[in-house]
């Protein structure tokens, strides 16, 4: 493997001019309203994009949409965390000179449902409508809790441990106006809300909302002049599993996480100590816990304890989810690239809820109910 660590830099971020519930606006026109924004962002033109990434939409549609000719292009989707891995590619593309400034947008109408079809369960002949859904679990509400019911018992999580990473995203979204749940909650307040799949209730459940995001990436000796402070890709990661959750090779721990987030920390040559800030996706409270001790940052069996000491709320050692996350600020259905939005944030010192002397960020994503990952190391300092 080639290691890009430093060679690129994220040199434009920003998010749709709203967030939440837009239901005046197309996926469509909310990938190019992010574009235009992280565009405007990194102090250049449309005319100076010479590569496309996305998911949810055709990256050809894209480009034809916002007056782009690609030299690069990247249409790669495998869920949520598919724009972990636009960053990954798009950084070894612009280090081999295959292109200059690479665009990655995202949007999607996900609680207005602008220009859906009705649902019709998905693709008949996937290996999990063939072998899962005719026994009953489909999609992620169902299928997510199979594993977390092995992890409480082979470790013995509790529902008030579980619950009380929602109530810490809420604790860090509460500083955030943009996040769409804002209000203080208790860990009675989540164990009162209705069940959605045991043991999973409503406020352990991610958003439905609209909204998007976008990245412009570009060489690191480019970056430096341009009116942004680069954001340096330092390591990435990338990995799968397998597309059914009933087939995963051990129901409490991500093997795409272990393999993706070792790779990102081994590229960028930093240890666990390292790390200022971490966002982990949070389509559902369990997440942050798998995902803390995939990467290392905790054994098995020990994040939950972790979480409900303090250690990842506003004023503990590792901030983690500092924007609400899924759960609190926003989710739109494929939410890694808010993920990446507030890593860059926090780089730049510009969050809502900033975090003091963030030098090194980690952002982890996944895609499916573990079927995928993707890690960025991110940083402020020049390596």
């Amino acid at each position: 493997m080639t290691a890009v660590r430093g060679q690129v830099a994220i040199v434009g971020a920003d998010e749709t001019t709203r967030l939440g519930v837009i239901p005046d606006m197309s996926a469509i026109e909310l990938h190019a309203d992010a574009a235009r924004n992280a565009i405007r962002d990194a102090g250049l033109t449309n005319a100076d994009i010479d590569g496309v990434a996305c998911a949810g939409q055709s990256p050809v549609a894209m480009a034809h949409y916002l007056g782009i000719t690609p030299r690069y292009l990247d249409g790669t989707t495998v869920g949520g965390c598919s724009f972990m891995l636009h960053v990954r590619h798009a950084a070894a593309a612009i280090a081999a000179g295959m292109c200059d400034v690479v665009l990655v947008t995202h949007g999607e109408s996900g609680k207005s449902r602008v220009g859906a079809g009705m649902f019709r369960g998905g693709d008949a002949s996937s290996l999990q409508a063939q072998f899962e859904a005719p026994y009953g679990p489909t999609g992620a509400p169902s299928t997510f809790p199979i594993g977390v019911l092995r992890y409480m018992k082979t470790y013995g999580l509790s529902h008030e441990q579980l619950a009380m990473v929602a109530v810490v995203q809420r604790q860090w979204s509460s500083q955030n106006p943009r996040a769409m749940m804002r209000d203080p909650i208790t860990v009675d307040d989540v164990l009162s809300s209705r069940m959605v799949a045991y043991p999973m209730h409503l406020l352990e459940c991610c958003l439905v909302t609209d909204g998007g995001g976008a990245l412009v990436l570009a060489s690191a000796e480019r970056a430096r002049d341009l009116p942004r402070a680069p954001v340096y890709v330092l390591g990435t990661g990338e990995s799968s599993e397998t597309p059914m959750i009933s087939q995963m090779e051990d129901f409490t721990t991500s093997k795409a996480f272990r393999v993706s987030g070792t790779n990102a920390l081994a590229e960028a040559e930093i240890a666990h100590e390292d790390v200022d800030h971490l966002m982990i996706y949070d389509a559902f409270a369990h997440l942050p816990i798998y995902g803390l001790e995939a990467l290392g940052f905790v054994g098995p069996g020990e994040a939950g304890a972790f979480i409900e000491d303090g250690n990842t709320a506003p004023g503990g050692p590792l901030p983690l989810n500092t924007n609400g996350g899924g759960l609190s600020y926003t989710h739109t259905g494929m939410y890694g690239m808010f993920a990446i939005q507030e890593s860059v944030r926090q780089l730049r010192g510009t969050a809502a809820a900033q975090v003091p002397d963030v030098k090194i960020s980690v952002a982890q994503g996944v895609g499916g109910m573990f079927a995928a990952a993707g890690t960025l190391v991110l940083t402020n300092e020049a390596p």
